[in-house]
């Protein structure tokens, strides 16, 4: 039986950044497994803490060594090992001292090319004590930390500067430096409630230590759980129910180890606010949970949670409460100076502003997408002159008080402000409707009007971005691109909405300030871009209904073969598609359609037509046949978008089909009987094609 024993290491640091503390004990926790894995470190389960002044992963019965390995290594030619008196030569004496053997012992293997030297044996692993802090600091290095630092007089950089670290392997210290730090076995408690050092003798005590002695919650999960369980509570106090997002409560977990309620309130009068500012105000700003009645409205009260277990909880309730007090009312004031002035005034004012360099102000901006906009009104249904009056409006709003203060406001404060100013309701929704979808599984715009401007609004953007020369690489996607091609795409596909995505680009490039040298070439490098984030979002299973490994790559490439202009035509292309591959027909279809097109390659079609009487075979006339009854129905479906009943009708030509290849010679040396064969063929493969290239697809 394996050796094993518990290990733990901890990273103790300055306050480490909340939005980020869950995503860095993940990756940890990840890079030490996959290191673990890889080095052949057997244990039996990992357990990783995060709090904000650690991170912390402890591995349950880890083998104390590696295994012991097979090893064979082939050394020189026998030919060149040994001289003509049989002596070994250099080359087999340094061969066999790196084997750590004797040339004696050493084995031959013969091969067709020659008889060489070989070495086989075992090699004891490693210690794990050896291995350890080498693996740790890897781990480390490759957390995704965008910028790290530096302290002291250091060169060592990590996401925040390092105090102390601990690394025991069962009850003995790890003393190789890890961040340059000898580890210790001392840990740090809270830094108010439990300043002093805490010893810890054994792995496994680790969390029990720090919460008995030192006031702190290790496990992330835990202690969310007791935040959430905490602001419930209170909530049920106010005869109401917490506000709250699952960023919110990552971050405010990621803020305290010993989470203690505070209920607070303001006044009543801030509740003639817009609920969005309340609730940026408490959440964004002060990481308050708010709290609605039973009727589902907002409250003067709020829950904050607390670091601390004071002696004086009135005192923490009044400082909480005294800090949102200006707050409040540093927006009510906002929101007064903005509405005293329409949004229709602020219109000029944007030519003030820069939206990117090269491609104009707000005010050209506004301008383009009220264009577009006007474009794609009527085959959305939606009224031009409120679109345009809508495009015009919708960014006005961030010449305003509020927004500034509150830029993930833009677009609601808009909104907001257009009913106000007794702007038409659609007008009002669609400004705020402008920026949906903000991220994946965000609400789709709603109103005709919203769709409008916002399709307009992605399309210009792209357009411009990619007219600058600054389409996306690698990771880096400083304008949001890859998020404005998924947001188009959703809404279209989502809203079956039809938009000749190409045409759509070309009109987009065209008003675009910055000239383009050849309009073609960039809206087909575009459109790619855009048809590549589809591709992506449904091999993710991110598509409705779509679980990802449903669609495969070959599946999206021979819809996109076909190159659909509307991306909803592609959607619809590709269920079909899918569907039909379930289908005992498919792969013997697929492979068909591999044949004629590995057949049709290079022919010139001449454009002539099917000729029976030319036919010398009945298999002929029977795939004939079949062709011509497929047919009466097939364009009927095709216009009407129905490609599930395409292919299924489809699956009938399977026999004659696979009866034609059986029997007939397409190439014939008769130059006649070969052109009406290829003929029959392409008039075949055009009724696949009218859908996806099936040829693409796996076949038998």
């Amino acid at each position: 039986m394996t050796a094993s024993a518990d290990f733990l290491v901890e990273i103790g640091t300055e306050e480490l950044p909340p939005k980020a503390l869950r995503s860095l004990e993940q990756a940890f926790a990840a890079h030490l497994r996959a290191g673990l894995e890889k080095a052949e470190l057997g244990f039996a389960r990992l357990e990783s803490f995060a709090t904000p002044r650690r991170l912390a992963v402890l591995v349950h019965a880890l083998a104390l060594r590696q295994p012991t390995r097979r090893v064979e290594k082939r050394g020189p030619p026998v030919s060149a090992a040994f001289g003509a008196d049989g002596a070994p030569t250099r080359a087999a004496l340094a061969f066999a001292e790196g084997c750590g053997v004797a040339v004696e012992t050493l084995e031959r293997l013969e091969t067709p090319k020659g008889a060489w030297l070989m070495h086989r044996g075992e090699a004891a692993g490693a210690d794990s004590a050896t291995l350890l802090p080498e693996l740790v600091n890897a781990a480390l290095a490759a957390l995704p930390i965008p910028r790290r630092m530096r302290w002291g007089s250091s060169d060592t950089e990590f996401v925040r500067p390092v105090h102390w670290v601990v690394a025991l392997l069962g009850d003995r210290l790890l003393e190789t430096p890890i961040l340059d730090l000898t580890p210790g076995r001392e840990t740090r408690g809270h830094r108010h409630h439990a300043p002093a050092p805490i010893t810890i003798s054994r792995p496994a005590d680790y969390a029990s230590l720090l919460e008995q002695q030192g006031r702190v919650i290790a496990s992330f999960d835990r202690r969310r759980e007791q935040v959430a369980t905490l602001i419930a509570d209170c909530a049920g106090q106010l005869g109401g129910s917490a506000v709250s997002t699952p960023e919110l409560l990552d971050e405010v977990t990621a803020l305290v180890e010993w989470p203690v309620p505070v209920i607070g309130r303001f006044d009543e009068a801030f509740l003639r606010l817009p609920e969005e500012v309340l609730m940026a105000t408490l959440q964004a700003h002060q990481r308050y949970f708010p709290v609605r009645d039973a009727g589902g409205r907002l409250t003067a009260g709020f829950i904050a949670i607390s670091n601390l277990e004071s002696r004086d909880p009135d005192q923490v309730r009044h400082g909480n409460e005294r800090v949102i007090r200006p707050r409040l009312a540093d927006a009510a004031f906002f929101c007064d100076q903005d509405a005293a002035r329409p949004l229709a005034g602020r219109i000029d004012d944007m030519k003030r502003v820069v939206y990117q360099q090269g491609l104009g102000t707000l005010h050209d901006k506004s301008a383009r997408v009220s264009a577009l906009a006007l474009e794609l009104a009527r085959g959305l249904g939606a009224s031009p002159p409120l679109v345009e009056r809508a495009a015009w409006l919708c960014r006005t709003d961030l010449l305003t008080n509020m927004v500034g203060e509150f830029p993930e406001l833009q677009g609601i404060m808009g909104s907001h402000y257009a009913r106000q100013d007794g702007e038409p309701a659609e007008v009002a929704a669609a400004i705020a409707e402008l920026y949906l979808p903000r991220h994946a599984g965000d609400a789709l715009p709603a109103t005709p009007c919203g769709r409008a401007l916002a399709l307009a609004d992605r399309l210009d953007t792209l357009a411009g971005v990619f007219a600058l020369g600054k389409r996306p690489s690698g990771n880096k996607d400083p304008f949001g691109l890859r998020r404005s091609a998924l947001g188009l795409l959703r809404i279209l596909i989502e809203d079956r909405l039809e938009l000749d995505l190409p045409a759509a680009l070309a009109s987009a490039v065209q008003q675009q300030p910055k000239q383009v040298d050849d309009v073609p070439v960039l809206v087909a490098s575009l459109h790619d871009f855009i048809i590549d984030r589809l591709r992506a979002w449904y091999l993710e299973g991110l598509a409705p209904g779509l679980s990802a490994g449903s669609v495969t790559p070959p599946m999206f490439e021979a819809v996109r073969a076909r190159s659909p202009a509307s991306p909803y035509d592609f959607h619809v292309r590709l269920l079909a598609v899918q569907q039909f591959m379930v289908r005992p027909e498919a792969e013997s279809l697929a492979a068909a359609n591999k044949r004629i097109a590995n057949i049709l390659k290079g022919v010139a079609d001449a454009g002539q037509p099917v000729d029976p009487d030319r036919f010398t075979q009945a298999e002929e006339h029977a795939l004939l046949d079949a062709i011509a009854h497929a047919e009466p129905g097939h364009q009927a479906r095709i216009a009407r978008r129905d490609y599930t009943a395409v292919l299924l009708e489809l699956t009938a030509l399977r026999a004659p089909v696979d009866a034609f290849f059986d029997a007939v010679l397409v190439m014939a040396e008769d130059q006649d009987e070969r052109r009406n064969r290829l003929a029959l063929l392409r008039r075949l493969r055009g009724l696949f094609l009218d859908v996806a290239d099936l040829s693409q697809l796996p076949s038998a």
